[in-house]
């Protein structure tokens, strides 16, 4: 598999063996380890980076859409549309390098949230019973997923299921809001008049894939728990819609599903960025909508299989119409 220099850098340097909360509390001291929801800590694992060691991204400056020069037509970017504002896009080429934005619209709190070895792109309502959260990247990954923390309490946070897992807030679940993985020119073509967040002033090699060829590779990385059942690749992409998910080749082939109460449509031209070394020129892997029965944009996940299988193992894979 070929791997560009920070990937091998992440490999060697992520720490395999088990780890406690002993071991984590000279980075942690705020963190409440006995409050937690995790089943073992031999699950929660080192990805590299340090606490921080990948820098989310607070209140982003914004171009207009129809400026941007340098993001290809294919590449992947995260679409969040809201009555009353300017469509906004998150590139991937910024996601992949800092994992965490927090942001507003209007005055409302998000976060735009992309773990790439999970593929897992979510936007959540950073409001909580306990006030307004601020987000960052623990460098700790649980099967495979990335976790984040919060600044005000110190707790630790599952990217994929959104709900805290660690500390004072455990068990508490952050809103999942509609947004969607679409290539740049189907976000431009729609929204000449949208926004686009602009290139954090970081040294990082935006537009590079630090994963070359992850998304055809035959194991996740650090990731040692059940593959998907029904001999469903690891890292096949699924659309996940609460606890079901449609396999993306199905989808691709069918190009529109109307079952369980919505329609996913699936539509050519959107690159992978977990493919080549440029993430405009990653394979095709189509664009997804998912719909109610309303014609109303509903949140959901693309994410690999294994993910899905890890987080959700009684889940429904939804193979064939039923």
């Amino acid at each position: 598999m070929r791997i560009i220099r920070i990937f091998i850098i992440l490999l060697f340097t992520a720490r395999s063996v088990a780890a406690s909360p002993e071991f984590w509390a000279h980075e942690w001291p705020e963190t409440d380890f006995a409050n937690t929801s995790v089943e073992s800590w031999i699950v929660i694992l080192s990805g590299g980076p340090s606490k921080d060691g990948i820098p989310a991204i607070d209140d982003p400056d914004f171009i207009p859409a129809n400026s941007v020069t340098q993001i290809e037509g294919k590449e992947p970017v995260l679409t969040v549309e809201m009555d009353g504002f300017a469509p906004r896009a998150y590139p991937i080429r910024y996601l992949i390098w800092h994992e965490i934005v927090n942001d507003h619209i209007g005055g409302l709190p998000i976060a735009v949230t992309y773990c790439p070895l999970c593929n897992s792109g979510i936007v959540f309502d950073r409001r909580t019973d306990v006030g307004t959260l601020r987000f960052g990247v623990t460098g700790k990954l649980r099967h495979s997923d990335m976790i984040m923390y919060d600044h005000e309490t110190q707790s630790w946070w599952q990217q994929a299921i959104g709900e805290a897992i660690v500390g004072e807030l455990t068990g508490t679940t952050l809103r999942s809001l509609p947004a969607w993985m679409e290539s740049w020119e189907s976000f431009l073509s729609r929204n000449p008049d949208g926004r686009v967040m602009a290139q954090p002033a970081f040294d990082r090699a935006y537009g590079r894939n630090p994963y070359v060829s992850y998304d055809s590779s035959y194991r996740p990385f650090l990731y040692s728990g059940e593959f998907p059942p029904h001999d469903i690749p690891p890292l096949e992409r699924v659309v996940r819609v609460g606890e079901r998910a449609w396999p993306l080749s199905r989808l691709a082939d069918e190009q529109s599903v109307t079952e369980q109460g919505i329609t996913i449509t699936w539509v050519s031209g959107q690159a992978s960025a977990l493919d080549q070394a440029s993430i405009g020129a990653g394979r095709d892997i189509g664009n997804i909508r998912v719909k109610d029965s309303a014609g109303r944009d509903i949140a959901h996940d693309v994410m690999f299989a294994f993910a899905f299988h890890a987080f959700w193992p009684d889940g429904h894979w939804m193979l064939s119409a039923n």
